[in-house]
């Protein structure tokens, strides 16, 4: 895959041109020794080399192997998005993101190495960029190259793309119409899997910060919308728990099961800027069945 970039000034070394354009000293080695190539103006160069304003510089980056640790497994996949660079997929509950010990099989990972293959294409490699919880459906960001990914991360450390949530949470005294959730999130003692609000001072504490608004309701629960500002281990099931309305069929975090057999949460919306072509990406996901039945009765 290639990519073409202008030197905006003289004297300037290729390999800070190119990490002004978020190519790391991880990815440049793979270019030198995975079979990459650098050019300025049409001429092989090294990464020292030093640049002449308006010089035109070429990157060729390598294809990456699939990833020998996942399957490549077969599924239909609903995917709300696709270019050259990114895959935006609309996962259902119950299917874990990534492959592990605790889900060799049947995971998001697997899935899409195995589409990879079935389509040939030249990159191989999964790179999941946001993942959700096994039992939270809605929109998923994969990265169909190691430099997509590595933009994709550096848009995620500056907050600069959107993630919203749909959560149907049980109604509580502290819920109010709108809201900003600012408490620190840590382990919780004795558990290596569920987390709790903790004191900014404790040892694994942790600021997260999440927004919401009520969009509709009932008698028992609501539907809320909800912003991340920051990435939290079950950030939103932790959040609402310690307002008193823990999501529905969330056990872990003391959610009623109300005939639904997983917490009721969906990603239901993405929105960022296209690292390569400067578009603004609006992605949206409709509420699922068994969250909108239940919202219904």
């Amino acid at each position: 895959m290639k990519f073409e970039f202008r030197a905006d000034q003289d004297n300037l070394l290729l390999k800070n041109l190119l990490k002004k354009h978020g190519i790391s000293k991880k990815l440049l080695a793979k270019i030198k020794f995975d079979g990459g190539d650098l050019q300025v103006n049409g001429k092989p160069q090294n990464a020292i080399y030093r640049l002449s304003k308006y010089d035109v510089v070429t990157v060729e980056i390598p294809f990456e192997l699939a990833t020998e640790t996942l399957k490549q497994q077969e599924m239909a996949l609903s995917i709300v998005f696709e270019d050259d660079h990114f895959l935006v997929l609309d996962k259902p509950a119950g299917i874990a993101s990534v492959t592990g010990l605790n889900y060799p099989d049947s995971t998001m990972s697997n899935f899409v190495a195995g589409y990879l293959k079935a389509r040939d294409y030249d990159n191989q490699k999964v790179h999941v960029v946001t993942r959700l919880d096994k039992d939270t459906s809605g929109l998923m960001l994969f990265a169909k190259h190691g430099y997509a990914h590595s933009l994709m991360d550096k848009m995620l450390q500056k907050k600069a793309l959107t993630k919203k949530y749909f959560a149907l949470v049980q109604r509580s005294q502290q819920l109010e119409n709108s809201g900003e959730i600012i408490a620190a999130i840590g382990r919780k003692e004795g558990s290596i899997i569920e987390r709790t609000v903790v004191a900014d001072t404790h040892p694994s504490a942790k600021f997260a910060h999440t927004s919401y608004e009520i969009v509709d309701k009932n008698k028992e629960f609501v539907l809320v919308d909800i912003q991340l500002h920051t990435g939290r281990t079950h950030q939103i099931r932790v959040h609402f728990a310690y307002l008193g309305s823990p999501l529905l069929g969330d056990e872990l975090y003391g959610g009623s099961r109300l005939k639904i057999a997983r917490q009721a949460l969906h990603c239901h919306f993405l929105k960022f800027k296209h690292p390569f072509s400067g578009e603004e990406i609006m992605l949206a996901s409709a509420l699922p069945a068994d969250m909108r039945e239940l919202l219904e009765k």
